[in-house]
């Protein structure tokens, strides 16, 4: 890469990418731009096979912080089910009886709840 400018920008955009306040997209976008425009980037022959290894290595970092945190995302829903389903089994894993039918409760249900 011969321009020096762009290189000075890819590395601010760089380490905007990894403080997570620049978008991967947006700082191969930015290159693009630049390379289009600029004069000296135009003259150069490599300097799109540069951009692409550039590209490669944002992208996967990228991907990588954004797996990071569906995991956590995906750990905090787990531990929600799993106080959700201790909360239907009673709170330490028993099935609740509140809704136990005696055998003297179903022969009261079986002739219309009447006593003889």
């Amino acid at each position: 890469m011969r321009c020096e400018r762009l290189i000075a920008l890819i590395k601010s955009w760089y380490i905007s990418v990894k403080e997570e306040t620049m978008a991967p997209a947006r700082m191969v976008t930015f290159m693009e731009k630049h390379i289009a425009t600029c004069p000296v980037c135009l003259e150069d022959p490599q300097v799109r096979q540069e951009v692409e290894k550039i590209t490669d290595i944002v992208f996967p970092e990228a991907k990588q912080i954004r797996a990071m945190a569906l995991e956590a995302a995906a750990d905090e829903d787990d531990d929600f089910a799993d106080d959700i389903e201790k909360e239907a089994l009673g709170g330490d894993g028993d099935i609740i009886e509140d809704d136990y039918v005696s055998d003297d409760d179903e022969n009261d249900l079986d002739d219309g709840g009447k006593d003889e």
